[in-house]
This record gives C-alpha cells, structure tokens and sequence, in this order.
C-alpha cells in the first residue's frame, strides 16, 4: 500500500471523534490540578489553608496560558483550578476542542511544574457559551464557589488545628450554615470579613493598556509606543459588582 493511501486510511480513526467549537460561541477552558491535596500538603508542605506561594504559582501559571499562543480576554484562578475566556473570535487549530484541552493542560502542567521545582498535572475541559450573559454567570459561579470553599477551608483547618481528625472536622462542618461556620470563626478569633480578598474571591488576570517611552535612534526624539500587559487583580468586587466587572471585559 502507498504512502498516502495508509496515511488517508489511518488518520481516519484518529480524527473520527474531532469535535470544532461552533463560530460566535464563546468559549471557557476550565483546568483542574490532579491530585493537589498531595501535593500542597506532602510534597510542598503549604501553609494550610491558603499560602501565597502556591497563590503566586497559580497566577505565573494563568500568565503564561494568557501568553502561549491563544487570545484569551480573562483568566481567573480559585483554590487549584483557572478559568480561561477565549476570544470568542480565537479561530487557532480551526476551534477543535481536543487540540485546545490537550495544549492548555499540557502548557499548564508544564510551567506550574517548572515554576515550583516538582511534577504536577492538570486537566482541561471546554464550556461552550452563546451569550454573553453566559460567560458572566459562568464567572461569577467560580466565584461564589471560591467564597464557599475559602469558608469551609478556613473552619476545617480552625478544628484540624485544634486535635480533630480529618473525618471529624468534616462530619462537625456537615451540617452548618454560612452564619454559623462565619461564628465558628469569630469564636476562634477570626473575622471572616477581614481573610484577604483573594482568598475569598480568587484572583481575576487582566490585560491593561499603557505606553511604552523610548528614544527614536535616527532622530533623537522621543517617542511612544502603546503596548498591552497583564495585571493581577487580588481585590476582584463581589456578586453582582463582578457581574458587571466581568461584562465590562466583553464590551
């Protein structure tokens, strides 16, 4: 058999499952650590339940995906997973949604690994939007989970320092309500209200404008240049003010 007729026949089974992502649909890739817990617990050992240092490694990681070679309007990062929001006009690798996962995640896994000194891995998926309205709900749903999960972790790790187990701290947790985890805490000394804002609300990466000043080497003269950079946002608004933050990036 020829060549190009092995290479016709086979590629057939590969591409079989090629899925494209419809144009005008917006669309958010979501990464996800695997197996974090072991690794900010054992391997890095982080201050539990937030270290900055991990913090750090998760931002430089949204960075780098905001850089290596797709449009991405926003990243946001929570706990150990990043929301990433394409242009929704990105045409790369035609919008096939295995090339997108596989190149994020591997990008992803890659720098983080790099940037802390130790192996590390994530998955990717695709969430496929039509509205603008959509995309918002979507980010603000990433949110309020990190609100809730930054809540639940700060209790956790209030009784796990105090003797309990794992499975006890959890079982105490189970059932309580927002006010009461808030009043666990007060009665340990810690005012929920004052946990940095990134903490409680992740933190959002945004590209912003400014200018570049140089000397023009024919002329003397100085000139200007516009040029776009990333800026993180540790103090991102809350409910319905990130609504409007995040639809203000859309405009």
């Amino acid at each position: 058999m020829k060549f190009d007729d092995l290479d016709s026949r086979m590629r057939v089974f590969e591409t079989s499952d090629d899925r494209c992502v419809l144009p005008g649909i917006y669309m958010v890739a979501r990464l996800d650590g695997r197996s974090f817990t072991r690794l900010t617990k054992e391997v890095q050992a982080f201050e539990a339940p937030f270290d900055e240092r991990f913090r750090d490694a998760m931002v430089r990681t949204v960075e780098h995906l905001m850089q290596c070679g797709f449009r991405v309007t926003y990243g946001y990062t929570e706990s150990d997973e990043i929301s990433l929001l394409l242009d929704r006009d990105e045409t790369t690798f035609g919008r096939k949604t295995r090339k997108l996962i596989s190149i994020l995640a591997g990008e992803a896994s890659s720098h983080f690994s790099l940037y802390l000194g130790v192996p590390a891995c994530f998955d990717c998926r695709i969430s496929q939007l039509p509205r603008k309205s959509d995309v918002v709900d979507y980010f603000r749903w990433r949110n309020e989970d990190a609100h809730r999960n930054a809540l639940n972790a700060h209790c956790y790790w209030a009784l796990r320092k105090e003797g309990k187990d794992a499975m006890d701290a959890t079982k105490e947790l189970a059932h309580l309500t927002n006010a009461a985890k808030n009043e666990l805490l007060f009665q340990r000394g810690v005012n929920f209200n004052l946990v940095p804002s990134w903490q409680k609300r992740g933190v959002g990466v945004v590209w912003s404008n400014h200018e570049k000043h140089s000397t023009n080497s024919l002329t003397g003269q100085p000139v200007s240049t516009p040029r776009r950079r990333l800026r993180s946002v540790l103090d991102l608004p809350m409910r319905d003010e990130y609504s409007e933050f995040v639809a203000a990036l859309l405009e």
